[in-house]
C-alpha cells in the first residue's frame, strides 16, 4: 500500500521524537523471518520500552536526520527492522541478540551508542550491560559476601584465641 506524503510526514516526525528520546539504536535484516516471530519480538520489546519499527530506509534516513544517530544514515541498506533502546542502552542489543540465538536467518546489521558506530563485538558488551537493577543487585550481594567474610574472619580468630 503506497503512502501519501501526509503519512510519511507522521511517519517521519514519529520516528524521529523516538530517536531524540533514545539511548542506542540497533538494525536488523528482518528477511526470511515470519511475521508472527516478528510479532513475538514486538511483544518482548513492549516489556524492554524498546520500540521496534519496520519502514523504508528512505524514511528512516529522513527520520534520524539532527538526531545522535545520523552517523547510520549512509550505512542503511535492505530490509530494515529498527529498534530504539529508551531506559537502558543494551536493551534493544539484548531483545536481538536473544532473538538472533533462536533464528539464524535474523541478521544484525549496525548499533548506535553514545554516537559511535558499533561493531558486533561493542553490540555483545552493549548487551551484556547490567541495567540499573541488576547492577544495584550485584553490589548488595557483593557486600553481604565482604560483610559475611569479615564475620567469617573475626570468628575465626576469636575461636583460636580461646583454645
Amino acid at each position: 500500500m503506497a503512502l501519501n506524503r501526509n503519512k510519511k510526514r507522521e511517519i517521519i516526525k514519529k520516528i524521529n521524537n523516538i530517536a531524540k528520546k533514545s539511548l542506542s539504536i540497533i538494525t536488523a535484516n528482518p528477511s526470511k523471518i515470519e511475521v508472527n516471530k516478528i510479532n513475538k519480538l514486538r511483544k518482548k520489546s513492549i516489556l524492554l520500552n524498546v520500540k521496534i519499527y519496520v519502514v523504508k530506509n528512505t524514511l528512516l534516513q529522513k527520520s534520524l536526520i539532527k538526531t545522535n544517530f545520523s552517523k547510520l544514515i549512509s550505512a542503511l541498506n535492505g530490509p530494515t527492522l529498527v529498534a530504539f533502546s529508551l531506559q537502558h542502552p543494551g536493551s534493544a542489543s539484548r531483545l536481538f541478540i536473544k532473538f538472533n540465538k533462536k533464528n539464524p536467518h535474523f541478521k544484525i546489521k549496525n548499533a548506535i551508542c553514545e554516537n559511535k558506530i558499533l561493531n558486533l563485538k561493542e553490540i555483545n558488551d552493549l548487551a551484556l550491560l547490567p541495567t540499573h537493577t541488576e547492577a544495584i543487585t550485584k553490589f548488595v550481594l557483593l557486600l553481604k559476601e565482604i560483610s559475611l567474610g569479615k564475620f567469617l574472619r573475626l570468628l575465626h580468630q576469636i575461636t583460636c584465641k580461646l583454645k
